[in-house]
């Protein structure tokens, strides 16, 4: 009932001019803002459409909710994937299913469409070619791809085989293809659902976008050895990762929030997990010289972000500046906070190899992050990733990997893989000195009113002294070198020994 009380409360500032849809989304601090933008957008999108069916049935009328209220609640019901919550509102939506249903059609045979998006004016509609495809990741820990492929196949879909180039990802019908670059995920159409399909409730498949699946395979840990998963709701790459590892070693997986962390465990407990260890903590208060992650060789870093690759969070830019001024300060906030997890992460003495992946198309969240940490910590350096993926990191971060849903068919996506290593300096290294974090990222400061992501009150002075020593690395003193700094800090310790001293 949350869900659908938050965004009628939404959908009636926006009406009010109190702010973006945007904005006010991720200023109302729910708990799953993703369902919550697609509820509200999607509602406002359909907005004409819900307003004459309610005025044709009489519904308001009849039930005595409030305009926004019915709005989401009808769209939900007739468009949406169906009321989400039990008590009073499902009782008074089922009582008059039937009816709007009838409205719903009326205007379908009156427009001569048959798509509900049919309904929408040409300029709202969704190009078919821009619709992503369906990925299913076939979790290996309880069937194997080519058992998940034939129970498809007596389903009634048809296998076209691997696919070759993106072009074999656009699919139609009940057409279905393996993907060319990982073996374990299956493409379908758009839009097919298998939330009721029984391979989805045993456990066997997870439905999870392409590059929601990057990170774990670009890890590739072995099996028997120590994982991080260091944010680790809502579990799919968690899954992932023990699929990789076979189920074998050990997989220490940490996220903040409880209610996300119990839900998380009831979905890895379906997909059979058991080499994995919960724990409701915050990352950044893990002691990385514990005994228990002293094996620890791989970590996966997917930290909270603005979610600006997710393609239910596209073109809703707002154009006052006041909101272009308040989304700035977040995103230099969060870049902060991925900072300071990145810096954290690479502690961990026998690390080997981390991924870090965000669903940002920001380059704040993504290479200057990068370039930064990289310049703070010499003894890693980035993997060139998939030399075949078509979008690269921007320059000269092109090691890394971006994603998006034009030219990689998925939602937008960055992933770099940073790897130990023990010589004494890198091209890729050197050429790192090009990128500099942008203003906000030098500056550990929050904006007033904005709250620091999973961090409590007494962590600023440690978050402080981290980006002085980022800015000391990043810009030096001009005319100095090491040997100039070494002569000043001697110079200083012999006038303190000259001092004379009182008897």
């Amino acid at each position: 009932m949350a869900l659908y009380t938050k965004a009628a409360e939404i959908l009636e500032k926006v009406e009010m001019k109190q702010g973006a849809l945007k904005t006010l989304v991720f200023d109302s601090k729910f708990q799953n803002i993703k369902q919550l933008f697609a509820l509200v957008s999607e509602t406002q999108k359909y907005d004409s459409i819900l307003q004459e069916i309610i005025g044709s049935t009489k519904f308001l009328k009849q039930t005595k909710l409030k305009i926004n209220l019915a709005k989401v609640l009808v769209y939900d019901l007739l468009i949406g994937r169906g009321i989400k919550c039990g008590g009073s509102w499902k009782v008074v939506m089922m009582k008059h299913r039937s009816q709007l249903l009838a409205a719903l059609a009326r205007m379908k045979i009156k427009q001569k469409v048959s798509r509900n998006q049919d309904l929408l004016p040409a300029s709202e509609q969704q190009p078919v070619g821009t619709q992503l495809p369906r990925y299913v990741r076939v979790n290996t820990l309880k069937t194997t791809v080519e058992d998940a492929v034939d129970y498809f196949k007596r389903d009634g879909f048809s296998y076209l085989g691997q696919a070759a180039r993106l072009d074999d990802l656009i699919l139609k019908g009940k057409a279905f293809v393996m993907d060319f670059h990982l073996t374990d995920l299956l493409v379908f159409p758009p839009k097919t659902d298998f939330h009721e399909h029984f391979l989805y409730k045993a456990g066997h498949i997870i439905l999870q976008d392409k590059a929601s699946c990057l990170p774990a395979f670009l890890l590739n840990p072995p099996c028997g050895s120590h994982v991080i998963d260091a944010c680790a709701a809502p579990g799919n790459k968690t899954s992932h990762l023990a699929a990789i590892m076979k189920n074998k070693g050990k997989l220490f997986a940490f996220d903040l929030d409880a209610k996300r962390l119990s839900t998380m465990s009831t979905l890895l407990l379906r997909a059979g997990l058991t080499c994995h260890q919960l724990a409701n903590q915050d990352f950044l208060k893990v002691d990385t010289n514990s005994p228990q992650y002293k094996d620890v060789e791989y970590v996966l870093l997917d930290p909270s972000c603005s979610g600006s690759g997710m393609v239910c969070l596209e073109n809703n830019a707002s154009s006052s500046d006041k909101d272009k001024e308040k989304e700035r300060r977040r995103l230099a906030s969060l870049a902060s906070f991925q900072m300071r997890c990145l810096n954290h992460a690479l502690k961990f003495p026998r690390l080997q190899r981390l991924v870090y992946s965000t669903c940002s198309i920001h380059t704040q969240e993504n290479e200057e992050v990068v370039a930064a940490c990289l310049q703070q910590n010499p003894g890693f350096r980035l993997v060139h990733l998939l030399p075949q993926w078509l979008e690269r990191g921007l320059e000269p971060l092109t090691q890394c990997l971006r994603a998006s849903t034009s030219r990689t068919l998925t939602h937008g996506f960055f992933v770099a893989l940073l790897e130990r290593h023990h010589g004494t300096g890198s091209p890729d290294q050197k050429q790192l000195v090009i990128i500099t974090p942008s203003p906000e990222m030098r500056s550990q400061t929050l904006p007033v009113g904005e709250e620091k992501p999973a961090s409590s009150a007494g962590e600023r002075n440690d978050s402080e002294q981290e980006m002085e020593a980022i800015n000391d690395t990043l810009i030096p003193a001009e005319g100095q070198d090491n040997a100039t700094v070494a002569k000043k800090k001697r110079r200083k310790r012999k006038k303190k020994k000259k001092t004379p001293q009182t008897d």
